[in-house]
């Protein structure tokens, strides 16, 4: 149903392709303010703008690791301003629509997928710091951390709503509806989210298979967003993720450096332990969400069709599934 109740609003193919190049657009627009910055700032020193060009991480050292943070987040926070403006006015559809199938969003389900993913790292964090100390480094340092608490607080949730929103939501329902099935915008969204983060310095640092870390999260992320029919998972789970690791540790070769408690002073490489949240830890989570909201008939809510209002709502009573629930 998350994916049929599209149907109640504007939901023209076009409508669609065009609100899918627009937010791209938007997003990447509000990435000039770091451009802004970052060329002020080496303007101001007599820097080399031409040795910046052609070492695109060299951007994320020129200012100060809080305001970088900020003005990478901000373009997030843009994009997804732009995103909720258009579905508003373009596809006439609510917020309520766009986050789940429900009568109401359920916040607690986003507390728990939130609280389920920040203790496992917290826990895994400190297990990995007592069994190898000297792969990390404590740099915590109280002014600027509360500095980098306050931008992460406001400023991250904003930042995985907007991925959220557009891949598990808007692509989502659109392709859904376009297609006609469900696992054609399960596939192309895990790609594509993984592909966006081709460019991070982790991919040069760690090696092409990393991808499959990246990807297999756009995979997890989209599973429970279908067998959930709602996006209040998917959302606490990835603001959990990337709040709690930007704030627990860093890295130099990271996409964010931040002033966090730890800094990984290790070789980076991709082996095993890489691999763990994807073929152990995803696994388990699934199973520990199922059992929590007696989630059935995998098949159909993975791979099946994309119905009609009146065929989705007569699917839902045969398998005894409330939308109040």
């Amino acid at each position: 149903m998350f994916i049929e109740q599209a149907q109640q609003f504007k939901h023209d193919s076009w409508r669609y392709w065009v609100g899918m190049v627009f937010v791209f657009i938007i997003w990447q627009l509000g990435s000039i303010p770091l451009a802004v910055a970052v060329f002020g700032k080496v303007m101001q020193q007599e820097g080399d703008l031409e040795a910046l060009s052609q070492d695109p991480n060299a951007i994320m050292q020129v200012l100060s690791p809080n305001m970088t943070l900020f003005l990478i987040l901000l373009a997030f926070a843009i994009g997804l301003g732009g995103l909720l403006l258009w579905v508003n006015r373009v596809h006439e559809q609510s917020f309520r629509s766009l986050t789940t199938s429900r009568a109401k969003i359920d916040y607690r389900r986003f507390w728990f997928g939130f609280l389920l993913i920040a203790g496992t790292t917290v826990v895994m964090t400190l297990v990995e710091y007592v069994m190898n100390p000297e792969s990390f480094e404590v740099q915590f340092n109280l002014g600027p951390f509360l500095g980098l608490l306050i931008i992460a607080v406001l400023m991250i949730p904003l930042q995985t709503s907007f991925e959220e929103y557009f891949f598990r939501a808007y692509i989502f329902q659109g392709l859904g509806l376009m297609t006609r099935n469900r696992w054609v915008p399960l596939v192309l969204t895990s790609i594509v989210f993984g592909g966006m983060h081709a460019f991070n310095p982790e991919v040069e640092k760690m090696g092409g298979i990393i991808m499959l870390y990246y990807i297999g999260t756009g995979l997890f992320l989209g599973v429970i967003t279908l067998m959930d029919e709602g996006l209040e998972l998917a959302l606490g789970f990835h603001a959990g993720n990337n709040l709690v690791g930007a704030l627990l540790v860093t890295a130099d070769w990271t996409a964010f450096q931040t002033h966090s408690i730890f800094k990984d002073v290790s070789d980076p490489s991709a082996g095993l332990d890489t691999m763990l949240p994807v073929f152990v830890i995803y696994p388990l989570f699934l199973w520990l969400m199922a059992r929590q909201y007696g989630w059935s008939d995998w098949s159909r809510k993975l791979i099946g069709p994309v119905l009609s209002i009146h065929e989705s709502k007569q699917s839902d009573q045969v398998n005894g599934k409330s939308l109040t629930q």
